[in-house]
Parts: structure tokens; C-alpha cells; sequence
């Protein structure tokens, strides 16, 4: 689902879309036992009925209690449990422990969402002209934000699910499908000749604070591979002893690799691993099995290579005679008719750090938080990935993570110098 530019949307019409992306979630939520959308399995990841929670106090915080007259808010409390990172918002539970608040339970969550979607609906009733811009902004803010809760609530949900044993399906292959990735079988490089290029959101459709301003970038002459690594691919490079030769990695990188045991990409399960009896996996003569959403499968080796780090999408271009592309080029490259898989597949690493663009200011008011205090010690990844809402996988989309992130849809493409 796309947005427009919130002065470009009539009541009625944002109306709908708020109730689509909310119902949306709660769709998400629905396989999920009430055990699992309490459990965190890692600092980084939240639980499923955090995400539901999150994305309501930024309705009720930052749309209604400043735009809604007479808005009560359904729990004070509720302020302090499900703030993330507002400091301009006041105190807030620490992250790690959101796997702790078993209360309130998953029906009182439900009952905060339907309280706060009903504000909003009254507000959409009642809004006059003076503030409509006011409150379609920070609506469409809202929406586009519990969208990507939307896609964290599946990577989140996927990583928990990966820790127990019996590694269960999030949903049977036989449920409503997620986008299935599509590949090309072979790899060629695609040259690109640089020069001064703009780069960044243009027009009137959505876009984060972190897309803009556009502006021109130099490019030097590169190539471009026409398709995602994928998991044959990758397998080349552990059966050559990529994990175990220090030449390939970064240094922070190989330190990971030590510390961590890092042997093939999360969620890959080596033929031995004991686990693929307790779920009923294939025999061990089959190969690598690999974990999703809907359970153990045997690896696909023309699927695109998923749930990889930065360090070791580093080392695997290293080791391929390559590089990983710098975020502008990735985008240059999106013009090309040859390109296959850039958006939708999985998130792609890059080479550049996250960044603020030249000029680059933040949104106003209690938004400034959401993007600009980020930009330190950060890769950029572009594409969207299979858990990603379609309106996020726009070519000037700029996701980020720390280098050692491997939870998430993240994989790469290679790009060399001409």
C-alpha cells in the first residue's frame, strides 16, 4: 500500500487506509498464542504484543492527546510501559525487558487498540481545516510507522520461534501466503557508467525524513550484479572455509565469528543438528534445512541468501573477487531495465555508513527522534525484504542496522569497480 503526501488525502480516504493497515496487524498477530506474543528473545527484538501496544501509544501520544479535545487516554500507565525511544516523551520501561510485561495481557491490548482507533475515528469526524495538516502528517506518520512494526513483528516473532527447540512454523505453508521471492538462476554484471546522479525521494508519495533532500552524488564507472546471492552460492563459500579464514573478514567481523560460533547464516541447520528430529525435519542425508516462517525447509540454492550480517555479507564479496555496493550506486542502479530482485526479496547490505544527506534536517516536534539520533554507528541496507509492506520497498527507502545484525530478511549484491 502507497500514501500520498497527507495534504493530498481526504478524510474518508485516510479513514480507510487507518483501518487497513491497523486491521493488518492484528492479522499478523493472529496465529500467535497469547505464550507467544509475550516472548523476547533478545534485547533487539521486541514481543508480539509490545508491537501491537507500541504502534497504539503513538496514536494515542503523539495524534490524539495533542489533536483530540476531550481525549482520555485508556491508561496513563501505558505512557511509561510502551514509549520506545522518546526522550522528549518522558521515562520509559527498559527495552531488554519488554519480554517481562505478561501484564497487561494480550485482550487488554486489544482493548487499547480498539479505544484508540475509535479516537482516531472521532477525530477524522471532527477535525477542522485549520488543523487537517497537522493531523493527516502525523497520521501518515503513524501509518507508515506501524507499518514497519508490521515487518519487525515478523522477524522478531521468526527469531523467538528459532530458539525453541521444536522450531515451530510462525504459519503452515498451506495459510495465507507471505510474497514469495522469485530469482534469476544465473548472475551477470551490469555496467554502470557513474557521473553526477541524484539520489534520494522525489515526488508526492510518502517518504521518511531520512530520504531527503535529494541531491547529486558522484559515481565512478561500476558494475552491478543483476541478482541477489543466493543460497547455492553461499554454500560455495562455507564449503571453501569462508568461516574459517581470518583474510576475508573485517576485524570487528572475524571477532564475531569467534565469539559468536558463527558457522553458515542464522537459521541455517547444519544435516547433524539435533533439532531436525524434535521437528520433524528430512534426513540427514538431504543437506542444509533452513528455518523460516512457515517451519524447516530443505535449502532452496536458488533462493536469495537470507538473515546475514553486514560482517559476513563483507567477507562473502571478498572472497567472490567483489564488493559490496555503496547505497547510491544500489539506487542508480534501480534505473536499469536488467535488474532482477532489487526490492521485495531481502534487505540488501551496503557499503555506506547511515548517514544524514547534505542538508538533511529531521521532522518537527517529537518526530525529530525518529530517524536523524540514529545516524552513528549504522550500514545501510536498501530493498525490502519478503516480510516488508509493499510501500516500503521503494528504490530511496534507507533501512539500517549495526554490522552484527543477522535476525532480519538481510542478505547482499555484489558490485565491482570499472
Amino acid at each position: 500500500m502507497k500514501l500520498s503526501r497527507p495534504s493530498t488525502q481526504a478524510p474518508d480516504a485516510l479513514r480507510e487506509i487507518f483501518r487497513s493497515v491497523r486491521t493488518a496487524s492484528l492479522d499478523l498477530a493472529a496465529p500467535l498464542s497469547a505464550e507467544d506474543q509475550c516472548i523476547q528473545s533478545m534485547p533487539d527484538a521486541s514481543p508480539t504484543k509490545w508491537h501491537l501496544a507500541h504502534t497504539t501509544w503513538f496514536f494515542e501520544t503523539v495524534l490524539l492527546q495533542p489533536q483530540a479535545s476531550g481525549y482520555r487516554p485508556f491508561d496513563p500507565r501505558f505512557q511509561y510501559l510502551f514509549n520506545s525511544y522518546y526522550e522528549a516523551l518522558g521515562p520509559r520501561h527498559p527495552r531488554p525487558q519488554r519480554g517481562l510485561l505478561t501484564r497487561p495481557s494480550v485482550d487488554e491490548v486489544h482493548a487499547y487498540r480498539a479505544h484508540v482507533d475509535a479516537g482516531v475515528e472521532r477525530l477524522l469526524d471532527t477535525v477542522d481545516a485549520a488543523a487537517w495538516d497537522t493531523v493527516a502528517s502525523v497520521l501518515t506518520l503513524g501509518l507508515h510507522h506501524e507499518q514497519q512494526h508490521q515487518e519487525l513483528l515478523l522477524t522478531d516473532i521468526l527469531h523467538a520461534l528459532s530458539c525453541n527447540p521444536l522450531l515451530p512454523a510462525y504459519r503452515a505453508a498451506g495459510g495465507p501466503a507471505l510474497r514469495l521471492a522469485t530469482v534469476a538462476p544465473e548472475m551477470h554484471w551490469r555496467a554502470q557508467p557513474g557521473g553526477h546522479l541524484e539520489i534520494g525521494h522525489e515526488g508526492q508519495d510518502f517518504a521518511f525524513d531520512n530520504e531527503t533532500p535529494r541531491h547529486r552524488v558522484l559515481l565512478r564507472p561500476y558494475a552491478i550484479a543483476d541478482r541477489l546471492v543466493n543460497c547455492g552460492d553461499y554454500a560455495q563459500f562455507i564449503a571453501d572455509g569462508g568461516y574459517q579464514r581470518p583474510e576475508l573478514w573485517l576485524s570487528d567481523g572475524w571477532a564475531a565469528v569467534q565469539s559468536q560460533g558463527w558457522r553458515a547464516p542464522a537459521y541455517w541447520l547444519a544435516p547433524d543438528d539435533p533439532r531436525l528430529g524434535l521437528a520433524g525435519g528430512a534426513p540427514a542425508a538431504v543437506g542444509w534445512q533452513i528455518f523460516g516462517l512457515h517451519g524447516v525447509r530443505p535449502l532452496a540454492h536458488e533462493a536469495p541468501v537470507s538473515q546475514l550480517s553486514f560482517y559476513e555479507a563483507a567477507a562473502y564479496a571478498e572472497w567472490a573477487g567483489a564488493r559490496l555496493p555503496t547505497e547510491f550506486e544500489w539506487e542508480a542502479a534501480c534505473a536499469d531495465a536488467g535488474m532482477n530482485e532489487m526490492t521485495g526479496h531481502v534487505w540488501q547490505w551496503t557499503r555506506s555508513s547511515y548517514d544524514p544527506y547534505p542538508g538533511f534536517r529531521p521532522l518537527p516536534g517529537v518526530a525529530a527522534e525518529y530517524n536523524g539520533k540514529f545516524m552513528v554507528g549504522q550500514l545501510v541496507l536498501r530493498g525490502g525484504s519478503v516480510a516488508t509492506p509493499a510501500g516500503h520497498t521503494r528504490p530511496s527507502y534507507r533501512n539500517f542496522f549495526p554490522p552484527a545484525a543477522r535476525w532480519q530478511f538481510s542478505g547482499l549484491r555484489l558490485a565491482k569497480d570499472l
